[in-house]
């Protein structure tokens, strides 16, 4: 079975569907704040802490990702046995 970290598809998913999630949140949180009973605040207030707690795992998740591209770019970049100033010039051809 692949994990998320083998499957580089699944993990760009699996983070745009956490964007979209959040985003419908948001939308609800900021479209609800009209109403004051007690029931829908409690709701409100619910919702607000599910959606901190998402932002904050989806900020690893991101930072997770970069560091696997950064990994990923050095690595090649060992491997392709280039110096200093031929990566420079590469990028500018």
């Amino acid at each position: 079975m692949e994990t998320p970290e083998e499957n580089p598809q699944t993990q760009e998913r699996l983070i745009g569907d956490l964007r979209l999630v959040i985003e419908n949140a948001q939308e609800l949180l900021k479209n609800t704040d009209q109403y004051t009973s007690v029931l829908y605040q409690n709701a409100r207030s619910k919702l607000a802490m599910a959606l901190n707690a998402a932002n904050e795992e989806l900020e690893r998740f991101e930072d997770a990702q970069l560091c696997r591209m950064m990994e990923a770019t050095r690595l090649a970049t060992e491997c392709a046995g280039l110096t200093g100033e031929e990566r420079v010039l590469r990028a500018f051809h």
